[in-house]
C-alpha cells in the first residue's frame, strides 16, 4: 500500500496502485481498528453498490448519484470522511482529502480492497444499523407499531424490528441477513 500523506505525488501513482492518500494530520498509514477512528466515507456516483455494503457493515457512507466532484470532495474534507473514487478525472485534482482509489469495478472486490486498504473490522453490533438507502442510523420500533407496514408472515415470525427516522423503512432479520453474513465472510473482511 502506498501512502501520501499530503498528496505531493503524481496521480497517475494513485491511480496505478489504488492507494490510500489525502491531506489528513493522522497517520494513514495506521489501520482505522488500531486508531480507534471511526471511519465515514463520501463514496462518488461510480461506487453505489459498495456505499450499500458498507452501511450493511454499519459504515457511514454518504452517496449521491448526482452529486459534483468538487461538492463531494467539500463534503469528505469538511465531515472528514475517506473519500472513495474509481473517478481517474478526480485523482487529478491537487490537494484531495484522504482518498483510496477502488480499482474493481466489482462490489466483492471493491470491499474487500476497501477493508483491506483501511483495516477495517466488522463489528457485529454494528453491522445492518444503518439504512442502506438513506444512511440514517436505525431506531429499534415495537412490534406493535409496524403491524400494519410489514407482511403479516414477517409480523407472526419475527419480533424485533428497526425504522430509519430519515426515509421510515422498517428493517428486520430475515434470512436475508444470514446470508449477507455468509458474503460478508467469503469476502475475508475481519470481525
Amino acid at each position: 500500500m502506498t501512502v501520501d500523506a499530503h498528496n505531493d505525488a503524481p496521480a497517475e501513482d494513485s491511480r496505478r496502485r489504488g492507494h490510500i492518500a489525502g491531506d489528513t494530520n493522522r497517520d494513514a498509514r495506521q489501520p482505522a481498528s488500531q486508531t480507534g477512528e471511526t471511519v465515514r466515507f463520501a463514496a462518488d456516483s461510480m461506487l453505489g453498490r459498495l456505499a450499500k455494503a458498507l452501511r450493511m457493515l454499519g459504515y457511514d457512507v454518504t452517496y449521491d448519484p448526482f452529486v459534483e466532484d468538487q461538492t463531494l470532495i467539500r463534503q469528505a474534507r469538511t465531515e472528514d470522511r475517506v473519500l472513495l473514487t474509481r473517478d481517474t478525472g478526480m485523482l487529478r485534482r491537487r490537494h484531495l482529502p484522504r482518498h483510496v482509489f477502488v480499482e474493481s469495478d466489482h462490489v466483492g472486490e471493491q470491499l474487500a480492497q476497501v477493508t483491506r486498504e483501511l483495516g477495517l473490522r466488522v463489528d457485529a453490533h454494528a453491522a445492518f444499523s444503518r439504512c442502506i438507502v438513506c444512511n440514517s442510523a436505525l431506531e429499534d420500533a415495537s412490534r406493535e407499531s409496524v403491524r400494519d407496514q410489514v407482511p403479516p408472515y414477517v409480523y407472526a415470525t419475527q419480533r424485533e424490528f428497526a425504522r430509519c427516522p430519515g426515509c421510515g423503512r422498517i428493517y428486520w432479520r430475515g434470512t436475508h441477513v444470514e446470508r449477507m453474513q455468509r458474503k460478508i465472510e467469503a469476502l475475508g473482511v475481519d470481525s
